[in-house]
């Protein structure tokens, strides 16, 4: 039985302010290689923590159900083996790498049926929200959004020259403790502060144009409140900043914080910046990914 093997880029979302909406694709990559088995169920095969292999276990069984429910096809077993870079609990979309990677590589052995955007909509159902799925999906920067109980996306194309200095601290944030710290109301003034700043950033992406985002990733919905798991946000961000950085976030739940800048030559002195503010963490600059999952 052949193998099917997928690549899909990791992904930073919520840019501050644009808290389950907006999120960019990475080159960061993760891959999955899938074979089927006359096993009536997944089995992991590459060598993972014991810590991350029942998450692991629990997402690609989860993603499979998903996908052959989708299909209305007769399940069958594979055996699968996760590699990759894209570190697990920072905030950089390692579960949609596993999820999307499973139901991808499933779609390309029987068949091909689905459409990416069809992939996208399972992988946002099963996330809960689809900020990190629609980059890693379809590529460079997204704004997304469940409308009438559907995924729905809208990708725009990333400048080259940007660079996005990600530093990954040495410790984990899971997304179920980070979404507990943040409170289910909002003051009017928190949520137009968070809404303008979010179209702004939108745009500007578009535009391709760095100096309007200055000012923007400021948000006051998730980060404030989880920056009690992450006590060295503010000092990390104002680092990045004074060192030449548009701004910078917290990458989705965190731990990860990102700084955008503008230009290759100004990535180097933003990332020992940051660094400093964090020390122990390691510091990569990442361009945009801009094209999704690939079949290898």
């Amino acid at each position: 039985m052949r193998s099917v093997s997928i690549r899909v880029p990791g992904s930073t979302s919520n840019l501050g302010p644009g808290f389950d909406s907006l999120g960019i694709a990475l080159r960061v990559y993760n891959r999955v290689d899938l074979t089927p088995t006359p096993s009536s169920r997944p089995r992991i095969t590459s060598p993972i923590a014991d810590s991350a292999r029942k998450q692991a276990t629990q997402l690609i069984a989860d993603a499979a159900r998903a996908f052959f429910r989708k299909t209305r096809q007769r399940s069958f077993g594979f055996d699968i083996h996760l590699s990759g870079h894209v570190p697990i609990a920072r905030g950089l979309g390692s579960s949609v790498t596993v999820r999307l990677g499973t139901i991808a590589a499933l779609n390309e052995l029987t068949g091909g049926k689905l459409s990416r955007t069809d992939l996208f909509r399972i992988v946002s159902d099963l996330e809960g929200h689809p900020d990190n799925a629609a980059p890693a999906t379809f590529g460079g920067f997204s704004a997304a959004a469940m409308i009438d109980g559907e995924a729905r996306c809208v990708r725009l194309a990333v400048s080259p020259r940007f660079r996005f200095v990600t530093l990954v601290p040495d410790f984990e944030v899971p997304t179920p403790e980070a979404r507990r710290l943040v409170p289910a109301t909002f003051s009017k003034a928190d949520a137009v502060h968070n809404l303008t700043r979010t179209a702004i950033i939108t745009a500007a992406f578009a535009k391709g144009d760095a100096e309007a985002l200055r000012g923007t990733f400021a948000d006051r919905i998730h980060q404030p409140y989880r920056q009690a798991l992450i006590p060295q946000l503010p000092k990390v961000i104002r680092a990045g900043e004074r060192a030449g950085a548009i701004g910078g976030w917290l990458s989705g739940s965190g731990s990860t914080i990102i700084c955008l800048a503008a230009t290759p030559e100004t990535a180097p002195a933003i990332a020992k910046a940051m660094l400093r503010g964090l020390p122990g963490s390691e510091v990569f600059t990442l361009a945009a990914d801009p094209t999704g999952f690939k079949v290898l």
